[in-house]
């Protein structure tokens, strides 16, 4: 089995030390850098906005996987495009017509993603899973950091997995909210991809050193 991508979620990093924070990420085995959009409107709290994206991005030696827990995202790919995503996801629950805004997302040269709250059924990616990079399964109902990880979520994960193989899908499976190092290992061995680690990674004392354990995991 190929090893995991690790993707450290900024949002969990020290605001007033960005590019410290970011430079670790870039010292570290990590992948990419995970960065949250949150409005207020779709999910509870207010995160960041195009000026900070595009400060990560001016340091970052990783591709930035934006993540628009946003209402109406498609008003703003564009502009993500150009603070530097390099992979977009949104919001099954945000996009009523869903299959245009990852045409729209893919016209730009990003992978387009599609993310799922804890409530809602993979089942409903079904006949799109062929345009679909990246699919982004909520382990936390979204909005804030450090939740505890939903034990339903390796169903999701083993279903998903299933329906990808099913469609011949070259989807990858991203793990949002709770991930740690004892989860990693079945969250892995249930078919995902992607770890994505907050509060895990910027809390610990050598952060460089969990991002190379998660890395690590099978």
């Amino acid at each position: 089995m190929t090893k995991p991508i690790i993707a450290p979620s900024i949002l969990a990093a020290d605001f007033a030390n960005l590019e410290r924070e970011v430079k670790m990420i870039n010292e570290s085995v990590a992948d990419w850098v995970h960065v949250d959009i949150m409005d207020g409107m779709f999910v509870p709290n207010i995160s960041m906005g195009l000026p900070v994206v595009e400060a990560i991005h001016r340091h970052s030696k990783k591709p930035l996987d934006v993540h628009l827990m946003i209402v109406q995202p498609e008003r703003y790919l564009e502009a993500f495009h150009k603070a530097g995503a390099s992979v977009i996801s949104v919001h099954i629950e945000a996009c009523p017509h869903l299959h245009r805004t990852l045409q729209q997302i893919k016209s730009l040269g990003c992978q387009a993603g599609v993310a799922l709250n804890p409530h809602t059924p993979v089942q409903l990616l079904e006949n799109i899973l062929t345009d679909i990079d990246l699919i982004c399964v909520m382990a936390v109902n979204p909005g804030f950091g450090g939740q505890k990880f939903i034990e339903g979520t390796y169903k999701k994960v083993r279903q998903l997995r299933q329906m990808i193989k099913d469609s011949g899908s070259k989807a990858l499976i991203e793990i949002d909210g709770g991930v740690n190092l004892q989860n990693g290992a079945p969250l892995r061995e249930a078919g995902a991809d992607v770890l994505v680690a907050g509060n895990f990674v910027f809390s610990a004392s050598s952060p460089q050193d969990v991002i190379r354990q998660l890395k690590a995991i099978g």
